[in-house]
């Protein structure tokens, strides 16, 4: 059987630490896809404050390629390694992806009713600017917090919980 060479799956990699974004810019340059999600942050220094964008998830970058692009990356500077478990890079869900991206870039707050959801069930969203994404449930915090599993990476995204509706 031949091996599929045009779809495109998501991977995560692991970078040097602080080197997030020349990554996304060397990624860029070999014309491969990727996500780096960032988010917006106050930071002080002793004499002056600055608004500043850092990645949301330390030493990580996310990438979608074919397999013939699997040993590419690796000419950028600053790869470390693809997020792997026995040896074999795990691939992430395009649903997940989409979840993280939509979380981060829409800045999300959410809102669900007390006692629908569960932890361990499928939900999708059926609302919102969420809206078609699935998750499984982490976890329930009262009525203003879900968490959703993005599996292979270990992560989970801690959702606030506003005008959103859900289906399980």
């Amino acid at each position: 059987m031949k091996e599929d060479t045009t779809t495109h799956q998501w991977y995560a990699l692991y970078t040097k630490s602080r080197a997030e974004k020349k990554v996304a810019e060397g990624l860029n340059k070999l014309g491969i896809i990727n996500y780096l999600p960032l988010k917006r942050e106050l930071k002080q220094w002793s004499d002056r404050k600055k608004w500043v964008e850092s990645p949301a998830i330390s030493s990580y970058i996310f990438i979608q390629i074919t397999p013939p692009q699997y040993r590419t990356v690796f000419e950028v500077n600053g790869v470390v390694a693809y997020v792997s478990y026995k040896g074999q890079a795990l691939t992430i869900p395009d649903y997940q992806m989409l979840a993280m991206q939509r979380t981060i870039e829409n800045k999300i707050n959410f809102e669900v009713e007390a006692g629908k959801i569960k932890k361990g069930e499928e939900i999708t969203v059926t609302s919102g600017p969420l809206k078609g994404i699935k998750g499984i449930v982490q976890n329930v915090q009262g009525t203003k917090k879900l968490y959703l599993n993005i599996t292979n990476i270990g992560y989970t995204l801690v959702i606030n919980l506003d005008d959103v509706s859900i289906e399980i």
